[in-house]
């Protein structure tokens, strides 16, 4: 089984993820956890160039898109297809779902470059994706809290409410597969509610 988890920054994805890994866990199920963009060394160096604040050189829509999928061609490859080939579970931090919602929904860019990129380099999608969602003013309030902003984090609220949107949209096309949890619940009950859609 793959499961991806969305949502803006600061909603509570981590916790979820930790709360269900070790609920199948404690059920003696094999569990990857890995994250985008990320979950191999070379895929981390990549996270680390497009989460990096450069005051000297600004990073084109059109660069953040192409290594945000240069790093899930190399996660999909070493990662997350060998463990569903194991059939262990798959637990990712984001997926597919995050560069719909921030690079053409939040950026603007063009659905038809995702399309694209997804076709050639997307062999497997999650069969259950929760989507966290509270109002961005209360997830960029538990973001500051973590302390310093990275290059996302530091973007404007009106970036942040099209990302959500962008998120909405998707939900309301695939409500079989995304699965909208309120993120403004404690953690516990947030857990509770993801885990009727895995009974």
């Amino acid at each position: 089984m793959f499961i991806s988890f969305e949502g803006t920054e600061g909603v509570g994805k981590t916790t979820l993820i930790r709360k269900i890994h070790q609920h199948f866990e404690e059920q003696g199920k094999q569990v990857v956890l890995t994250r985008e963009p990320g979950g191999t060394p070379l895929a981390e160096q990549i996270r680390s160039m497009l989460l990096a604040v450069n005051h000297d050189e600004n990073m084109s829509h059109d660069t953040e898109l192409l290594l945000i999928y240069a790093a899930r061609a190399q996660h999909l490859q070493q990662v997350i297809l060998p463990a569903l080939e194991s059939n262990k579970i798959v637990l990712s931090d984001r997926f597919t779902d995050a560069s719909f919602a921030y690079q053409c929904s939040g950026r603007g860019l063009s659905q038809d470059k995702l399309q694209l990129l997804n076709q050639n380099f997307v062999s497997r999608m999650p069969e259950v994706t929760f989507w966290l969602d509270a109002p961005i003013e209360l997830g960029m309030n538990r973001a500051r809290e973590r302390g310093a902003l990275d290059r996302f984090e530091q973007e404007k609220l009106s970036f942040f409410t099209k990302v959500r949107e962008g998120y909405e949209t998707l939900w309301k096309v695939e409500p079989e597969r995304i699965k909208r949890l309120d993120a403004t619940q404690s953690p516990d009950q947030v857990f509770e509610q993801a885990l009727q859609y895995l009974a």
